[in-house]
């Protein structure tokens, strides 16, 4: 018997040849074809089907996947409420620079098709535009021949250099058209993919290594990266040769060895923005924001030689500004800064990496539990000594977590920020690095505020329903206290009392029980835990859970630091801030 086929087929059957593994969902009619050709044309297989309770925690899933691969996932949409849905998951995506396929769907376009109300309102003239602004390309192909090419150049543009999301959307009525045989599906999608970033010329990275070289007080500022093992050992050889200080970008996650001699810290931190200060020569590899982090350096003219290394500028757009401050450069390389790091070691001799790049520094002791109020530096040094010596993933990391009790030994030791500064997708993201890190040994943890754990819990379920084992600790302050933060300072401003600034920010009375909202997903909860000690036995027994394949979260309830001395002097607001 011949098999019948659909139109809906052909966009199955080339992304099965492309190495997309899963694919994140919440289903929906306007592609119930697609849905039928993944399922029973291509088996479930290549991709397949991670189902989800959110379309923003399927495009989150996708995303975290991609950090920890480099290595785009697909997420399919319904219709313009799900990519509406999914929207702010698509620009954390864009502002992170991650590879994610997005497809949707529409329609019927022909209105002689449509049934009657859903199909009107579920049609868009222009499904692409509320996405436009932040994603790198976009399509809506309007046969199945057609949506092959569509499908490779979305797979070729997400995964080119700066990478981000691309979204195809795919009509209805096509997708259930019955074909006589499938459009050329091509059998070597490697003819279509990315081409290489594009390397240094030769003249600029000698003139790069001349300053570098003749540089008294060089630095490196370590920015956006891939999780390349060898790139990391390249800037750790690279910086060692020249006895540079490094400051790394803790937005981009893990990119240098924390306890390395030459690590002076984050750009935020006074160290580094010391070091930056007293340099002559700074290297920048894609800083996210350079322009801004050397006007908090000099705070002023610049008067080190600056030689900047980014591809960012193919991305940017009007519609947002994560363009971030301009930098005045003296050398602008528009190329790979892996590239440029791997010219500048062989330009040097191949120099070798130290093989330990620590500085003997013992984890800091969690405070004794003594009744007191559990603070976030207290939960800091309990989530530091918990986790030392392990092989473990940080996908996120909650506020007044210290970069010093996390140090970083390995590019997947920390995966960054979630790029666009959107409270919710913490969840989805840690389920999708979870799945990337499956079967790898290393022990993928998400540490999150509750904020950002209540708007995307249910992301936990996918990780339970998939068994994608992951350990969630939320630090949770009852509060959205970064805006505490921002109310007080105002009311202090303003003469106003700054005892009120809790009015429409706290989230308690009653406080939500995360450690029950996560049983209700199916998850293990543990909590809430209220001391260092019982934070730490909890860590113990979610760890044993995780590598049993589980999912766990602990609820752990804390105050923030600042919330003992209402009116806080504005300097110390300042640092708090920062």
């Amino acid at each position: 018997m011949v098999e019948t086929l659909w139109g809906s087929d052909a966009v199955a059957a080339v992304v099965r040849t492309l190495d997309i593994p899963y694919v994140a969902l919440v289903p929906g009619a306007s592609y119930r074809g697609l849905h039928d050709s993944i399922v029973n044309f291509s088996g479930n297989e290549n991709p397949r089907m991670l189902l989800c309770l959110h379309e923003e925690a399927a495009v989150a899933i996708a995303h975290g996947y991609a950090k920890v691969t480099d290595k785009p996932m697909l997420a399919i949409v319904h219709s313009n409420v799900g990519l509406l849905h999914a929207s702010m998951a698509i620009f954390d995506a864009y502002c992170d620079r991650v590879p994610v396929i997005v497809f949707g769907a529409n329609g019927p376009v022909d209105a002689t098709k449509r049934r009657p109300w859903i199909d009107w309102i579920h049609t868009t003239l222009d499904m692409g535009s509320p996405v436009r602004d932040f994603t790198k390309w976009d399509d809506a192909p309007g046969s199945p021949g057609a949506a092959v090419e569509s499908v490779l150049r979305a797979w070729q543009i997400a995964t080119t250099a700066p990478k981000g999301p691309t979204f195809v959307v795919f009509d209805a009525a096509w997708q259930e058209q019955q074909l006589e045989k499938l459009p050329k599906i091509p059998s070597d999608p490697s003819k279509y993919a990315a081409p290489a970033p594009p390397a240094p010329s030769g003249a600029e990275v000698e003139r790069a290594l001349a300053i570098l070289k003749n540089a008294k007080r060089p630095a490196i500022l370590a920015g956006r990266s891939s999780r390349s093992v060898a790139s990391w050992d390249a800037r750790v050889a690279l910086a060692e040769a020249l006895g540079a200080k490094v400051i790394s970008v803790q937005r981009a996650g893990a990119v240098f060895p924390t306890e390395h001699r030459l690590h002076v810290g984050h750009a935020a931190q006074k160290p580094a923005l010391d070091a930056l200060r007293e340099a002559d020569a700074i290297l920048d590899l894609d800083a996210i924001d350079l322009g801004g982090i050397l006007r908090d350096a000099f705070k002023g003219d610049v008067t080190a030689t600056v030689i900047s290394c980014s591809l960012d500028r193919y991305i940017h757009k009007a519609w947002v500004a994560d363009y971030q401050t301009l930098p005045a450069l003296d050398l602008n390389i528009s190329a790979s800064p892996e590239a440029l790091v791997t010219e500048l070691v062989n330009a040097l001799g191949k120099p070798a990496p130290a093989p330990v790049h620590r500085n003997g520094a013992a984890p800091r002791a969690r405070p004794k539990a003594d009744g007191g109020a559990f603070t976030m530096d207290a939960f800091s040094a309990t989530i530091g000594e918990a986790f030392a010596g392990l092989d473990r993933c940080f996908v996120k990391v909650a506020r007044g977590v210290k970069a010093s009790d996390t140090p970083l030994r390995h590019p997947l030791d920390y995966l960054g920020s979630d790029g666009g500064g959107g409270v919710g997708s913490g969840p989805g993201i840690a389920v999708g690095a979870a799945l990337a890190l499956k079967g790898s040994g290393r022990l993928p943890v998400a540490v999150l505020g509750d904020g950002d754990y209540l708007m995307g819990v249910t992301a936990i379920w996918t990780a339970v329903a998939s068994e994608i084992p992951l350990l969630v600790v939320v630090a949770n302050n009852r509060s959205y206290y970064n805006d505490e933060v921002h109310q007080e300072r105002i009311a202090i401003r303003r003469g106003r009392p700054p005892e009120r600034k809790w009015i429409g920010m706290r989230i308690d009375g009653p406080a939500p029980d995360c450690a029950k909202f996560a049983e209700a997903q199916g998850a293990i909860g543990i909590g809430p835990v209220g001391d260092a000690d019982a934070l730490a036995a909890a860590i113990a027994q979610g760890i044993a859970h995780v590598r049993a394949g589980k999912v766990c979260v602990i609820d752990a309830h804390v105050v923030p630091d600042a919330v003992a001395n209402a009116a806080v002097p504005a300097d110390v607001m300042d640092r708090a801030e920062k």
